[in-house]
């Protein structure tokens, strides 16, 4: 496929740049904002984790839903994350979920990713990039937060 990276790369979603916290009962989940998966083929979930403090874990799962406003929201089957802790010497690394359109439930076109804190506090962003798309340039279902591309 010809043209630039960007041309055939959106984002769609992020989970902005952050240390997130367990929230009052423990844990605390944090989402992307919802992609529509009938402009592209085929989307990915790139999840980045710095700090964890003592006992923290992390968990990363992607979720389909019927519409944009997040209409019957479910969990995608085989689409999570082995768990992440800072006993597992997993600070500073990345994990990646891939996802094609023709995996998601009949009915179903909207994904976000969900990322859940337990027990402590953890440094993640997260970001959800469309490939593949129907119509190019992928660049024109970017986020409105995308501030600049240089090319």
């Amino acid at each position: 496929m010809e043209g630039k990276l960007y041309e055939r790369l959106a984002i769609l979603g992020t989970v902005d740049p952050e240390t997130l916290t367990e929230g009052l009962y423990g844990e605390e989940t944090y989402y992307s904002d919802y992609a529509d998966m009938s402009r592209f083929n085929q989307i990915m979930a790139l999840i980045m984790v710095g700090a964890f403090a003592a006992g923290a874990k992390l968990d990363a799962k992607l979720q389909e839903a019927k519409t944009a406003a997040g209409g019957d929201v479910q969990d995608i089957e085989d689409k999570a994350i082995t768990q992440l802790t800072e006993a597992g010497s997993d600070e500073d690394k990345q994990a990646i979920i891939n996802l094609r359109a023709d995996e998601l439930s009949e009915g179903y076109r909207y994904v976000r990713l969900a990322v859940t804190v337990t027990t402590d506090d953890v440094d993640v962003a997260a970001v959800l990039l469309g490939g593949d798309p129907m119509y190019a340039p992928a660049t024109d279902w970017d986020l409105a937060s995308v501030d600049e591309i240089v090319s």
